[in-house]
């Protein structure tokens, strides 16, 4: 039921979201299902995620399909976007959350740059930027022609500092950062608006309390935090909120902006 006096009620818009099985993508899922989104694509690489989250979704009252398929593969994308279209009507809410590596998962080991090559480099650039510009490319058409649309990307505050041994990373997050305000300036007559959210370190997905405490206790934890001005990891809930007003009406007058969402890892004027 749309709430005429909340700003974020997304008022049965379709929403879509890139790696939404697990951690700050389902965060987002869920929000945006809870502020009467009208259905929302559950993309992720796995099936038995994405469908996992469908069902929770579900389970909210909210109608939800999941759409699996690597979005680094344009052709996959296309016929993804199409099928859930089908099924769930004109999407007008994009999030591209997938990220890191794809389906390959997360590198712990980042060696130097000049000791890799392109081979290494697509890991990052496939998902990152192309897969952040295939979505869209699948979904701006449409939302031109209705004249509205949100964009959302998650980018790392690794594309806006000096990060040691990510360059490629770096590179492709600010490739989609960019890519964003490029989007911003084409979109804006068309009522599409385009921003970015820029995340630094997050809570392991799946962490029981025990094992966070002992987390929090090591020498490396320690390290880190004292990097952040609020001393703890980032959680899907902090991500997620800043994404709904981005993809309401409250954050109609927003766009081509990146929103830190770090608890002050980087500052910035």
């Amino acid at each position: 039921m749309n709430d005429q006096n909340n700003p974020f009620d997304l008022k049965g818009r379709i929403a879509m979201v890139t790696g939404a099985g697990q951690s700050v993508g389902r965060g987002i899922a869920h929000l945006l299902a809870a502020h009467n989104a009208g259905g929302v694509v559950v993309n992720d690489f796995f099936a038995d995620r994405a469908e996992a989250v469908v069902a929770e979704i579900e389970a909210m009252g909210v109608k939800a399909v999941p759409m699996v398929c690597d979005i680094s593969d344009y052709e996959a994308v296309q016929a993804g976007v199409a099928k859930a279209e089908q099924a769930l009507g004109p999407i007008s809410i994009l999030v591209n959350n997938a990220g890191n590596m794809g389906p390959s998962g997360y590198q712990t080991e980042f060696p130097l740059f000049w000791t890799t090559g392109p081979d290494d480099w697509d890991k990052f650039f496939n998902v990152n930027l192309y897969g952040a510009m295939y979505c869209a490319r699948a979904v701006l058409p449409g939302m031109a022609e209705r004249k509205y649309g949100r964009l959302v990307t998650i980018i790392s505050d690794a594309s806006r500092t000096t990060e040691p041994r990510m360059a490629a990373y770096c590179a492709a997050k600010a490739g989609a950062a960019g890519f964003m305000r490029g989007i911003a300036g084409d979109g804006g007559r068309f009522g599409i608006t385009a921003n970015n959210i820029s995340i630094s370190t997050m809570e392991h997905p799946g962490i029981t309390p025990e094992q966070r405490e002992v987390r929090m206790a090591s020498d490396a934890a320690k390290a880190q935090m004292s990097k952040y001005v609020i001393r703890r990891y980032g959680m899907p809930s902090d991500v997620a909120a800043v994404a709904l007003l981005l993809a309401s009406d409250a954050g109609s007058w927003i766009t081509g902006q990146t929103y830190p969402v770090n608890g002050g890892y980087l500052v910035s004027l």
